[in-house]
């Protein structure tokens, strides 16, 4: 009987045996990579690499194309996803949706030659060679609010935004603007931020609540005006009116308990003027709407004056006084003249001729020696004492 045992060890392949792995001794260069196939995969030297790079940073120079990273070291080595014909030739596989085919770089592509025009484009050639694209782009269709506005401009009938609020007494012209371009107006529930913008009279104007906050802001302030004193800028030598606007001359009894701030003293404006030899009541304000109401051209406001005169008046002069003088010209509007005492006349007028009182006191044979303003419209100088002011109440009204 065969022994087993020598039988099975006979047909026993034997391996041969896996040598140990070496140990690198340190400071020794590495050794190159074994593939899989036990081909040593090959390096490339600095000198090589930077050949390469020049040689594919110089193709894409040729092409006209963006430049990309050219690859580390392969150049002879095949891509993976791709397998070599007869001829050596590199050669794509036949799947579309290889992975491969995804990671390999596009084909150049001279986008200013090559590029197919888009719709909204035409290119031409000019004289000197040079290829230039016009643009057909299509224009965006104007915004509502544009139409509008242009359409109300076009308008028979329209005026400016401006002008229709001083006329609505939202505020002066110059108010006006202001709100316009901070976009404090609205016109038909609709912004309008454009300086010159036109409406249509029959058009909703509104403000925003902050420019109603601005305005009841503003001050007003009631002055008494001293002899020596002009009602505007400085002339003469003499000072204006608002130098007296000191926390030293407030009224003591002003019933507005209000403190003074510099701010109130910004933009300051007297709204109509008194004679330098005149005395009486000076309305300084911030609100145009005040300023409009005051000495706009269609005012009204009735200013009252007791005007202290020298000479004889006979009844027929007094009724010229009330109506029938002429001034450069032009008739006088109807005004109401009557004697306060035996040297005082109480005037009341519409307009404001310049030194129009005393004027008409001169066309009568009357002298004029003291003149003081004692009302504008419904508010009074009252007690006041002069070189003295208060603030205007919110519930006073001219």
């Amino acid at each position: 009987m065969p022994d087993t045992k020598k039988t099975k060890a006979a047909n026993t392949l034997s391996l041969p045996e896996k040598p140990a792995p070496e140990k690198r001794v340190p400071g020794t260069p590495r050794r190159a990579p074994v593939r899989a196939s036990g081909v040593a995969k090959p390096r490339i030297s600095t000198a090589d690499s930077k050949a390469l790079i020049a040689k594919h940073k110089a193709r894409d120079e040729e092409g006209s194309v963006k430049p990309h990273p050219a690859p580390r070291v392969r150049d002879e080595v095949p891509e993976r996803g791709t397998r070599r014909t007869t001829e050596g030739t590199p050669k794509p596989r036949r799947s579309s949706h290889s992975p491969a085919a995804d990671r390999s770089s596009p084909a150049p592509r001279n986008y200013a030659d090559t590029a197919p025009p888009r719709a909204h484009e035409r290119r031409t050639r000019g004289a000197d060679g040079i290829d230039t694209q016009q643009a057909e782009r299509p224009r965006r269709a104007p915004a509502v609010q544009a139409q509008t506005r242009q359409q109300a401009a076009d308008a028979k009938g329209s005026m400016r935004l401006s002008k229709r609020m001083a006329e609505l007494g939202l505020c002066s012209r110059r108010e006006a603007d202001e709100y316009i371009e901070r976009g404090w107006v609205k016109v038909d529930g609709v912004v309008v931020d454009e300086l010159g913008s036109k409406i249509m009279p029959d058009q909703h104007i509104e403000l925003t609540p902050i420019a109603e906050v601005t305005q009841t802001q503003r001050v007003t302030i009631v002055l008494h005006k001293p002899i020596g004193y002009v009602s505007g800028q400085a002339e003469d030598g003499y000072e204006p009116a608002s130098v007296l606007i000191t926390p030293e001359n407030h009224w003591e009894e002003d019933p507005i308990k209000r403190r003074i701030e510099a701010r109130h003293l910004r933009k300051l404006a007297p709204a109509g003027r008194l004679d330098i030899d005149s005395t009486g009541m000076l309305v300084l304000t911030q609100d145009g709407r005040i300023a409009k109401q005051l000495i706009g051209e269609k005012s009204d406001i009735e200013k009252e004056y007791l005007v202290r005169v020298e000479g004889p008046l006979s009844f027929d002069d007094l009724k010229l006084l009330n109506h029938g003088l002429m001034l450069d010209g032009v008739a006088l509007q109807p005004a109401k003249v009557s004697w306060q005492n035996e040297d005082q006349l109480r005037f009341a007028l519409r307009e404001g001729r310049k030194r129009q009182i005393r004027r008409m006191c001169e066309l009568v044979g009357l002298q004029v020696v003291g003149l003081k303003r004692v009302r504008i419209g419904q508010v009074k100088l009252a007690k006041l004492p002069p070189g003295k002011w208060r603030f205007l109440g919110d519930h006073e009204k001219f």
